[in-house]
């Protein structure tokens, strides 16, 4: 790989040391990303057998955080080499990535709006295939207790989706001790109880539906991100438009460097 570095005041000294410290704190957080999720993975049991990855039918947390991790360490590297030696080449990748995560975000966040009833219906699908893999990975099942104990919320549109996990189904053919129960997140918090109790859904189902809303939250999480979406509209809005901006301030930092670079490298033919 071949690189330039000049002594030349013309290269701003200013663009080359912010992008590189823009770019030290996102390669930093990608290893650390890249170090939590391999470390989950190792104390699952993954890194020993890879082929548990494949067996997995719901969604593994992990790999989002291992990919995110992943696209950040490789994006800071490519930033932080590419200010500190004046590599065009580096400095031209991680530009284009930027403006592509970039307009990839803009794409969903337009298709999504204007597909409202399409991604409903997807992240239905999406949650009911991770409902039946509740009890197969100890991540994907504490995301989806946090899901539901921060929104007030059981199950995709209601507690009965809980039927479409084998340890929770109603079915006579059932021996499980969870038969006809939803998970403790479900269960209204009792402010006299310190300690959680983790059984407090156990049978709830076997009930009288109008007995539920003493014990366990009735509303869907589907319907319970629908509803806090729009109250909390300005917060989404103020984190994308906080994420757009940093985006927008790494491409001008590059894109000039780069100028720089190639007004020197231009000079120095004559």
């Amino acid at each position: 790989m071949h690189y330039y570095r000049y002594s030349n005041p013309e290269i701003s000294c200013w663009y080359k040391y912010l992008l590189f410290s823009y770019n030290i704190i996102f390669w930093l957080a990608g290893v650390a990303f890249l170090a939590a999720g391999l470390w989950a993975w190792s104390e699952k049991g993954v890194l020993s057998d890879l082929t548990k990855v494949t067996r997995l039918h719901g969604f593994d947390p992990v790999v989002l955080v291992l990919v995110v991790g992943g696209v950040m360490f490789v994006l800071g590297f490519a930033g932080c080499i590419g200010a500190l030696r004046e590599n065009i080449c580096l400095l031209k990748f991680f530009c284009g990535a930027i403006v592509l995560i970039f307009m990839l975000e803009l794409a969903v966040a337009v298709l999504a709006f204007l597909f409202q009833d399409w991604v409903r219906d997807r992240f239905k699908e999406f949650f009911e295939n991770n409902i039946k893999s509740y009890r197969d990975d100890i991540d994907l099942q504490n995301l989806i207790d946090s899901l539901q104990r921060i929104n007030h919320c059981c199950g995709a549109q209601g507690p009965n989706d809980w039927d479409l996990n084998i340890y929770f189904n109603c079915s006579t053919e059932s021996k499980s001790r969870e038969k006809c129960g939803v998970p403790f997140s479900c269960c209204v918090p009792d402010p006299a109880q310190k300690v959680v109790n983790t059984q407090c859904g156990y049978d709830v189902r076997a009930l009288n539906k109008n007995q539920w809303d003493n014990s366990i939250f009735t509303k869907g999480c589907i319907p319970a991100l629908e509803a806090w979406l729009p109250r909390n509209i300005y917060i989404v809005a103020g984190a994308f438009i906080a994420i757009s901006l940093l985006q927008i301030f790494g491409i001008f930092l590059a894109r000039s460097l780069i100028s720089d670079i190639e007004v020197v490298k231009a000079g120095h033919h004559f």
